[in-house]
């Protein structure tokens, strides 16, 4: 098996090949590197990762690993997290390119100026971004924990909650505060994972379990779906990544239809086996992350290529959102 044929696999478990493998695991180890994988990663990245997950929990991993090195298979904000939370380590990305949609929806100036509108507010932001902005940053969040964060904060204090706007709606349905300013961000995958597509596959597919990730566009959608018993309440589940994979370990559905970005798939077919999980959009496949290629790690594991380089004192302040988040509630693996 070649190497393109290795990395243009995209369901199921895939056929790693071993002289690839092999090669990944020695450079590896004479580099002193651990590999990290996020879950939307092409399966065979997952696969000859030491450790999978959402971005916040890889890069608390990567603060605590003995390794000297972090290669992280994932896009460019997430390598900076992990640069921000182990700044005395080489943190690596196979492809310095691998951006984010949602991460570039605000730069750090646009966030000022929000700021200035709004004198005295508190900024909660996603993990979803950049070192830039999680310096200008009071309190990040992940989407498991965005309403605990937010409930922490005292009822008369203004809330700007960045920057995913459909992230933001969920955390403001449920916990009414009206005095919460979402930024209008989005992922562009998630995004497209709408009402109208949900509706049709609900149809198509009567009895299954929802799995829908908040920052999805369709997860008022399902909320409604739900209300108006279309989907009973106790099969529409509204869940972080790490949320899916705990839920999946558990569920007794013979199917689960599952709103978020298609990599997300390999995990759960992996943590439950007899469940048939299937995409509400198969389309909703992220091309940075997929930018991550067998033989891009292999070069950034042979060459040192891409090393992730964070300002100290932008990271110092990022720093100091993230931890802020971390000792109101225990994100885990929550993106």
């Amino acid at each position: 098996m070649t190497v393109t044929e290795v990395a243009t696999t995209s369901t199921g478990a895939p056929p790693v090949d071993s002289d690839w493998a092999d090669e990944v695991r020695e450079l590896a180890r004479r580099r002193d590197a651990v590999l990290l994988a996020h879950n939307y990663q092409l399966p065979a990245i997952q696969d000859i990762a030491d450790h999978t997950g959402d971005s916040l929990a890889l890069s608390r991993i990567a603060a605590e690993s003995d390794a000297s090195t972090i290669v992280f298979c994932g896009v460019h904000f997430m390598a900076e997290t992990a640069k921000i939370l182990a700044p005395d380590k080489t943190v690596l990305i196979p492809d310095a390119a691998a951006g984010c949609s949602l991460a570039d929806s605000i730069s750090a100036d646009e966030l000022r100026a929000w700021k200035a509108e709004h004198p005295g507010a508190v900024v909660v932001s996603y993990v979803n971004t950049t070192a830039a902005v999680k310096a200008e940053t009071d309190v990040c969040c992940t989407s498991s924990n965005a309403v605990e964060v937010v409930e922490s904060i005292p009822s008369d204090r203004e809330v700007l909650f960045l920057p995913d706007q459909f992230l933001g709606a969920h955390v403001r349905r449920v916990t009414g505060r009206e005095n919460m300013h979402v930024w209008a961000g989005e992922c562009h995958v998630h995004a497209g994972i709408n009402g109208s597509v949900l509706t049709a596959q609900v149809e198509a597919n009567p009895g299954a379990e929802l799995f829908v990730h908040p920052e999805c566009g369709c997860a008022t959608s399902a909320l409604y779906l739900a209300g108006t018993g279309a989907v009973p309440e106790e099969r529409v589940k509204i869940l972080s990544t790490g949320g899916m994979l705990d839920a999946a370990r558990t569920s007794s559905a013979k199917s689960v239809l599952v709103a978020t970005e298609v990599g997300m798939l390999h995990q759960l077919r992996r943590a439950a086996p007899e469940i048939d999980f299937r995409a509400v959009n198969d389309r909703a496949s992220c091309r940075f992350m997929k930018m991550i290629t067998p033989e891009k790690l292999l070069r950034s594991l042979r060459d040192g290529t891409d090393e992730v380089h964070v300002d100290p004192e932008l990271a110092a302040r990022g720093r100091a959102a993230v931890q802020r988040m971390i000792e109101i509630g225990q994100p885990g693996g929550a993106e």
